[in-house]
């Protein structure tokens, strides 16, 4: 008997309420609203509030998925939170999450995965329904990128927004779920996109401080070279998984990083940009929010309907990288 596959049963996302625009950052640092538009598509992006942490964005984007599911708290019974910016050390971020939402019939815990981190939590979420472990599954990517950005760097500060996005997963009961995923990792490549403060090998100090070393780091060049080339591989390969062509494929929901990357994907791919959602323009780069902040907003637009094969990839630190083919 073939394993049940694990489908969408809700969805939602949440951004803060406060949008910094291009020519914000033209009077904050040596910038220009055409710089960072032909370089990244970024136009304006959303910024946490001062009392807004990563788990106060996740809580509002689980809640409307799970309003959107038809279910209540005690339907999931387990949580995971995919982020980078985590409220603390410890605990888990879910924990927090798990305890604003009322879950009391759900385990929670946290995974670290940088913008790959909605996709690894979708790779692992299957297969526990596929176990048959679990039954109803949250997943949510929530980011406070904006913490962790040098305003002083024009190179960096431009990018990152803030945002999250959730799903609820549970056993599919037609023809829709996830048909093919797969998960990629390269260690040695960690250092082209990190923040080197703050952990067990450069403890928080005075001097960590003062050497700027909690802020994002990133080789951007290196770095585009390795998402363009990784996530083109991987997304074929997900389709080889599946059977299906690429003439499959109703969607691509790419990580929201740079216009530059998801343009150069979609050649890669052969898929003309009409089957590319892309919603950067708006957001910036919001790390593991940034698939299911797309999918939300691509199915409230009409781009997203049942029955369609949608294809998502992303990158990010570790280096990592993935894709997901489903069907809606």
């Amino acid at each position: 008997m073939e394993a049940t596959r694990a489908r969408v049963l809700g969805i939602g996302a949440y951004s803060p309420e406060k949008v910094l625009t291009n020519q914000d950052l033209e009077k904050m640092v040596d910038t220009s609203d055409e710089w960072i538009v032909e370089r990244t598509g970024i136009s304006e992006r959303h910024i946490a509030a001062d009392d807004e942490a990563s788990s106060d964005l996740a809580t509002q984007a689980g809640r409307r998925a799970i309003q959107d599911a038809g279910l209540t708290a005690e339907d999931i019974d387990l949580l995971i939170c995919a982020s980078v910016t985590g409220d603390m050390p410890f605990p888990a971020t879910a924990c927090f999450v798990q305890a604003n939402l009322g879950l009391k019939n759900a385990a929670a815990f946290d995974i670290a995965a940088g913008c790959t981190g909605f996709l690894y939590g979708l790779n692992l979420a299957q297969g526990l329904i596929r176990s048959g472990a679990y039954k109803r599954i949250l997943l949510i990517g929530g980011e406070v990128l904006s913490r962790t950005l040098d305003w002083t760097d024009r190179a960096t500060c431009v990018l990152l927004g803030d945002s999250a996005g959730a799903v609820v997963l549970g056993p599919a009961e037609d023809e829709s779920g996830i048909l093919a995923t797969r998960i990629a990792s390269d260690g040695t490549k960690a250092e082209l996109l990190y923040i080197p403060g703050g952990g067990s090998r450069n403890p928080a100090s005075h001097h960590t401080v003062d050497e700027g070393m909690h802020y994002f780091k990133m080789n951007g060049r290196e770095t585009f070279k390795h998402a363009t080339r990784n996530m083109a591989a991987i997304a074929k390969q997900v389709l080889a998984d599946s059977g299906l062509e690429l003439d499959d494929v109703n969607l691509l929901v790419p990580h929201q990083a740079n216009l530059r990357i998801i343009t150069y994907i979609a050649e890669q791919l052969g898929l003309p940009m009409e089957k590319v959602y892309t919603n950067v323009q708006r957001y910036g780069n919001t790390s593991s929010a940034s698939i299911p902040l797309a999918l939300t907003e691509a199915r409230e637009r009409g781009k997203l309907k049942k029955g369609d094969v949608v294809l998502m990839v992303a990158f990010g630190t570790g280096l990592t990288w993935g894709a997901t083919l489903l069907r809606w």
